[in-house]
Parts: C-alpha cells; structure tokens; sequence
C-alpha cells in the first residue's frame, strides 16, 4: 500500500504543505510526483492537471466575486457601525459576547457572504472591550470559528452552496451520483457537533476571566467617544448594502448561481450608490486579492483529483485497504475520518481538500458498503477537518488577524489549539458515529 502512487503523493503534499510550502506548488509537486510514479510522461501530467482545473471553474469564479461583494460591504462602513453597536449593547455580559460573535460571524458565510472579511473590521474595535471584561481570546477564537465553518458545512446557503455542490460534482466524477439536496440532510450532523464544541469552549473551557494588559488611553478615548453619544446611525447607503447581500442570497436560491447573485448584490449597490462606479476596479482588485488565492487552490486541487485518478493507484488502495478493513464499516470510518484529518490539516482548506479525498472515499466508501449518505458525510466531514486547528486554514487565520491586532493573541496556542480540540474531536466522532448510522 505504502508503494501505492497515491499514498506517496498525498504524504508529499501533506509534508510539502506541514513544511510551510505554498499550497499550490504543493499540490503541483504532488501531482508531477504521484503522475511520475503511475509512468506518466510528465507533459501528460501537466495536461491532465490543467485540464482537471475547469471541474472547479464555477468556484473559483464565485470566490473572486464574492470577494468584490465582500469589498463593497466594507467600503459602505455597515460592518464598523454592527462593531460599535455590540460594544454599546453588551456593557459587562462576558459570556454573551462570545455568543453574540459567534452568531454574527455565522452571517458572513450565508446571509452576508463576506467570508473572514468582516474580522479585521469587527473585532479590533472589541478589543478593548473584551480587555476590560477579562475575556479568555481563547473562547472569542473559538466562536469565530465556528460562525466561519459551522454554516457552510450544515446549511446549503451562500459558501455553504459552494461546499455542498462541491461535494455533489466530486463524487458525481467519481461514480456516486448524488443531488446537492442530499448533502444538508446529512451534513447537520457535523453542524451539531460544532454547536457542541462551541458550547463546551465558551460555557466551560474559556469561561474563567483572563487578564490582559489595558490600554488605558484607548480606554479613555472610547468612554469619551460613547458619553458624547458617537456611534454612527445607519444610513440610505448603508440599507443599501444590506439589500444587496439580502438580494445576493435570495439570487442564489432562485437560481443556484451564487456568481449571478454576487452581481446582482453588486448592481443593487451602485443603483443606491452605496458604492461609486469609479470604485469598481478597485472592488474587484480587493475581490481577487481577498479570494483569489483559495479560488486558485480550489481550482489547482481539482486538477490534482484529476491526476489522481488517471494514476489508476486509486483502484489499487481501495483494494488492499478494503481488504484489511474487511467490511467492518466502525473500523473503515474511522480509518477514512483519520486520513481525512492528516490531508485537510496540511493544505488547511476544506473547500480544496474534497477533490482529492472524494477521489479515494468514493470507491472505497462502495466497497466498504456504505450508502451515499453515509459517504456524503464521511467526505464532508473529513473535509470540514481541515477548517479547524491547521494553521494555514483561513478560518484560523482570520480570527488570529482580528484578536492578535494589539499583539496579545498567539496564532498557534490560543486560536489553532483550541479550535482543534473543541471542533476536531467531536467532528470526528459524530462523523464516524453518523457513518455508521447512515
């Protein structure tokens, strides 16, 4: 097994990308070396790689533009108005900061698909705040988290869309035919088990107060700013915004194009003039920068799940692994979630990761016994693992870049260890328990 072509790329790619290599050249090494160890030319390799990128086209082109809505919202200022009022409403309510964050951030997956976005806006101008009240960051990472990874994989709305029709077309390609309804009604599960998580870090783990050092003249400046009664009311431009994120949802359910929707948004906003004509190049510049690079690791990992079936090495480990696991579905779950674990927490995206381990679950998951939905959810689960603990997950970045803006906040040690303990362990065990269920 351990000679099979690919087992050896996915090792490579993982330790490439363990060892701090750019996604990307990670998965292109990968594939030259699984395609070289199949005795593929390395001219086909590059073929069959390219060729393999269109299967996430629609993806890609539904990061970019999200991006450019995303750019849009914040350039309206909605986001800094939404901070300054929960500083405003929450006064000494530690716990319900974290909830009230955590519900929020949940937004900007489905309802406002702004992605990490709204967390350099949101959350420095808490910080102060969260200061003064003794707040554990631990438990504000944690809820961030969540609200950036629980929507997408439960609910097919905004990025969830995206993650669910992903997981429909790679299994499509590998021979399992699903429909995207299929996906939410069974990835609820993985959704319970974050609201578990969430639950057990903000009500337990990361309750007790944790002090920071004060700021004492930012402290001075925001008691002044709030008795002068400063806090920004909202404005035409700003419902305007709200509209066109509402009007972007509702595009996406009518016609399932999340693209059209983020144009239509887009459109919505500059008949209001929320945002000027002359500003669109520089939204669509913020879009690319912002999302452009997971659209190109979105669309470089469906070339690699290309190469990766043209290795023919995917036969042969469903072979040998269904024959050790010997139809025991408990022990071939469990196998299947552990694997998934190791590839999503090297690349650190969910979103890429479904290619490459739909192209091994699928054939395997058959030969095992387990029904579509069991495999549904094997996938999705093993795919959402790598949204929470990996350090070069987006969903780990973005709360490190709001909470660490005055320098107290470790990215390792305060955001990827306890999103690991309290996202990862109860994912994988209601995704094996469901597995096994379904």
């Amino acid at each position: 097994m351990f000679t099979n072509p690919v087992v050896l790329s996915v090792i490579i790619m993982t330790v490439l990308c363990l060892l701090k290599l750019n996604v990307i050249l990670s998965l292109i090494i990968a594939a030259l070396a699984g395609g070289l160890l199949a005795s593929i030319p390395v001219s086909e390799v590059m073929k069959i790689l390219v060729g393999g990128m269109g299967g996430n086209a629609e993806t890609a082109l539904s990061y970019v533009l999200l991006g450019a809505l995303a750019a849009a919202i914040h350039t309206t200022g909605v986001a800094e108005i939404l901070a300054k009022n929960i500083a405003k409403w929450i006064k000494g309510k530690a716990m319900i900061l974290a909830l009230i964050i955590a519900i929020v951030s949940s937004f900007s997956q489905n309802l406002i698909p702004v992605h990490i976005a709204f967390v350099p806006i949101l959350i420095p101008p808490l910080l102060s705040l969260m200061d003064r009240l003794r707040v554990d960051r631990r438990g504000i990472a944690c809820a961030l988290t969540f609200g950036l990874k629980a929507p997408y994989v439960a609910l097919p709305f905004g990025y969830g869309l995206i993650f669910h029709n992903i997981i429909r077309d790679q299994m499509n390609a590998n021979g399992m035919e699903i429909t995207t309804g299929m996906v939410w009604r069974v990835m609820w599960l993985p959704g319970v088990a974050m609201i578990v998580g969430l639950l057990v870090a903000v009500l337990f783990s990361y309750r007790k107060p944790r002090e920071y050092e004060i700021d004492r003249e930012l402290v001075a400046i925001e008691t002044a700013a709030a008795q002068e009664g400063s806090i920004e009311k909202l404005t035409t431009k700003h419902y305007a915004a709200l509209v066109g994120a509402v009007a972007a949802l509702v595009i996406q359910i009518q016609v399932d194009s999340l693209p059209l929707g983020a144009m239509v948004g887009i459109a919505i906003m500059l008949t209001f003039k929320a945002i000027q004509w002359k500003e669109i190049d520089k939204l669509v510049n913020s879009g690319i920068g912002m999302m452009g690079f997971i659209a190109f690791v979105m669309l470089v990992a469906s070339g690699y799940g290309a190469v990766i079936r043209e290795t023919g090495g995917v036969e042969t480990l469903v072979d040998s692994v269904s024959g050790l696991l010997g139809g025991n579905q408990l022990i071939g779950a469990t196998v299947m979630i552990l694997i998934g674990l190791i590839i999503t927490m090297g690349i650190g995206t969910s979103f890429g990761t479904i290619p490459i381990i739909a192209a091994i679950y699928v054939p395997l998951a058959a030969s095992i016994g387990f029904s579509p939905m069991a495999t549904i959810l094997l996938i999705g689960t093993a795919a959402a693992l790598g949204d929470a603990g990996s350090p070069a997950s987006d969903s780990t970045l973005g709360p490190t870049a709001g909470l660490n803006a005055d320098g107290k906040h470790d990215h390792i040690w305060d955001t990827c260890v306890p999103t690991f303990l309290h996202y990862n362990i109860p994912l994988i065990i209601f995704g094996i328990v469901g597995a096994v269920i379904f």
